[in-house]
């Protein structure tokens, strides 16, 4: 099979080899429904103990605090859905450059009697404080501003923003799915400044997909989206995925050993990518803001994105035209768009997102590739101009 260079871990990772050697017993011997009360049942139940409390320590939360979910999407969907059933309609505040999983929700809750607030972003990505303030004094019952953009990579400073929600007596969700493994996250902090609930995803960190968290203060009341036998505290029924949540915790405890060395690592390889597209004239998108260590958005002038990626997915290189989960949208990126980015140029964008296996080689061979790439198809567009 033609494996191309991985440079979209943003959308994916692979798994790490510790994670898949955790899991496989789970899908053998070790079978049992953590539920069932014999021997079978009681070792998939220590598992996902075991679990858990990789999980909770990696962000210093309680085991208590942790509700598994099948991915980040149900998980944001357990946040503002279970809680808008809880507190009743009001105002709810979200980022405009949120993760579809947070904006559809949101949204859907608006036709249901729900007020929805779309904080503004600036141009590099960030929420304009002065919007935000203004918000806080409607009271708003949630807010959830995600951590880190999953297209952009520009961090958000949610502490001071938490803060203020706290004062206003409103629930703080972000969603942290892209930040964590790359930036330090401490829930027991966050928690402390106002942030009541964060989401995490194993398969972005080196996990399997099918596993998720709600890191969520147990002094919130959320009903369940799933009903049925009452597992995780009764906030998401249905018999657990005991493999994927053990890979889920190896994936956690790997992370966080990482971390601080594989994010000086690819925040070479970033600075390396970047100089090459800056010669080539690119534009990167929130390069004046803080940003996860691997991430870069670009677009070329006069270069549509989808085009390039298909261009270099043939070349050998493997990226992304704005987000992997709404890419069958031929829209231009609502991120780029809520950043007050041209609409011709948002065409144009594409993401490479940096992951543990990439190399300086693999960076050099991509800025080789893509100047091929922008070169043939700007001499195509001439001649048919």
């Amino acid at each position: 099979m033609f494996a191309p260079v991985y440079l979209d871990h943003n959308a994916t990772t692979p798994a790490e080899p510790a994670v898949l050697e955790a899991m496989l017993p789970y899908f053998s011997v070790q079978f049992g429904n953590a539920s069932s009360r014999h021997e079978y049942g009681r070792a998939a139940r220590r598992a996902i103990d075991d679990a858990r409390a990789q999980v909770a320590a990696a962000v210093g939360a309680h085991v208590t605090e942790v509700v598994f979910t099948s991915g980040g999407s149900e998980a944001n969907n357990l946040l503002l859905k279970g809680g808008a059933a809880c507190l009743g309609p009001g105002l709810l505040a979200i980022g405009a450059a949120e993760h579809p999983c947070v904006l559809k929700p949101a949204e859907q809750l608006a036709r249901r009697g729900w007020t929805l607030e779309k904080l503004p972003v600036d141009g590099d990505g960030r929420i304009v404080r002065e919007q935000y303030d203004m918000v806080m004094t409607r009271k708003p019952k949630i807010v959830s501003l995600m951590l880190a953009n999953n297209e952009t990579g520009v961090i958000e400073d949610i502490e001071p923003l938490a803060e203020h929600a706290r004062a206003a007596g409103t629930w703080f969700h972000s969603d942290a799915v892209q930040a964590f493994g790359k930036v330090p996250v401490d829930f027991r902090r966050l928690n402390g400044a106002g942030v009541h609930a964060l989401t995490l995803s194993a398969h972005k960190m080196g996990g399997p997909k099918g596993a998720a968290a709600l890191i969520v203060d147990k002094r919130l009341e959320l009903e369940p989206l799933i009903a049925g036998g009452g597992h995780e505290r009764g906030l998401r029924s249905g018999t657990e995925n005991v493999a994927a949540i053990v890979g889920f915790g190896v994936a956690c405890q790997l992370a966080v050993e990482r971390r601080a060395a594989l994010a000086e690592r690819l925040a070479r390889l970033r600075t390396q990518l970047e100089q090459g597209l800056l010669g080539l004239g690119a534009t990167l998108f929130g390069q004046q803001a803080e940003r996860l260590p691997n991430t870069v958005y670009f677009a070329l002038a006069g270069v549509d994105g989808e085009t390039l990626v298909g261009h270099l997915d043939r070349a050998g290189y493997a990226v992304a035209s704005g987000a992997a989960c709404s890419s069958a949208n031929p829209e231009p990126s609502h991120v780029l768009r809520a950043m007050g980015v041209d609409g011709e140029l948002a065409r144009g964008a594409v993401r490479v997102s940096l992951g543990r296996g990439n190399t300086e080689e693999q960076v050099a061979g991509f800025l080789a590739a893509l100047t091929m790439t922008v070169d043939r198809l700007q001499r195509l567009t001439a001649m048919a101009v």
